[in-house]
């Protein structure tokens, strides 16, 4: 863990070469500027249903910077005992920030990660998603963010060395969702987030389009449901129509060199769900 510290330190001492240099994604001081991104938002309630982003909100940032202000805004404010589904809120700035602050929180990921919060009373659990350990209808609250998309797929190039992880099942993520509605107590809030956009399997993720969300809600079979979109422009990001961004391409930097006109950092387009059990 302290080398993670080392690591965000230099991070902050560059930000001020990565504005200088034009802000270019995923380069040295981006991380530093995409969390403060996330954490003014956040504590802002830029998020809140009926909010509209100011012009030039995450610009050169990547879909985190959407997805994570969309969960807090919306979760409870006592989540209860709550599943990280994926370990996508496995960063301090995240687990210091209420409401999952408030939350008993146990981590789900496939393989142990190199820093751990065990003394902030978090279980951390390594299993696969489809098929899970815990027991039916153990959690009040359960958050997936831009998980689902690579489920199935080769998960050995950047999150596990079990070479048995290195799949070509784009279909797979269905039973994960259906473990979900197995784990959630009845009236339970459920929030997933996926690239959307026009659907496309890269290897070790996909995207979504109007088909696959649709197959998300379906087998979840929610009580109530509702799904908020939002895409990346040149002028940032912004909630949109899902019409809008029914074509938006994903900007892989791991297979593309340099970058587009719009500095993309990652998918144009993103789908926000939150399911009632």
């Amino acid at each position: 863990m302290f080398s993670h510290r080392i690591k965000e330190f230099l991070d902050f001492l560059t930000l001020p070469v990565y504005i200088v240099r034009g802000k270019l994604p995923h380069t040295l001081g981006y991380y530093t500027a995409k969390r403060r991104t996330i954490e003014n938002s956040i504590d802002s309630r830029l998020m809140v249903e009926g909010k509209k982003l100011p012009k030039g909100y995450g610009i050169h940032i990547d879909e985190r910077s959407v997805e994570y202000p969309w969960v807090y805004s919306r979760l409870p404010a006592q989540p209860g005992e709550m599943l990280d589904a994926g370990s996508a809120f496995n960063f301090e700035f995240l687990l210091n920030r209420p409401p999952v602050s408030a939350a008993k929180l146990t981590i789900c990921t496939l393989s142990p990660e190199k820093r751990a919060y065990f003394r902030r009373g978090i279980s951390y659990v390594y299993c696969d998603l489809r098929n899970s350990v815990f027991r039916s209808q153990q959690f009040d609250t359960i958050v997936s963010v831009s998980t689902l998309e690579h489920i199935g797929l080769d998960n050995t190039l950047f999150y596990t060395s079990d070479s048995s992880k290195r799949e070509s099942d784009a279909l797979s993520y269905l039973a994960a969702v259906r473990e979900l509605r197995r784990l959630i107590k009845p009236g339970g809030n459920c929030f997933i987030t996926v690239p959307y956009g026009r659907p496309v399997i890269g290897g070790w993720f996909q995207v979504f389009g109007k088909e696959g969300i649709k197959a998300i809600v379906r087998e979840f079979a929610p009580s109530q449901h509702a799904v908020d979109y939002f895409g990346y422009f040149q002028t940032g990001w912004q909630e949109a129509a899902a019409e809008e961004i029914a074509e938006a391409v994903y900007f892989d930097i791991n297979t593309r060199k340099g970058y587009d006109e719009d500095f993309a950092a990652g998918s144009r387009g993103v789908a926000c769900l939150w399911m009632k059990a």
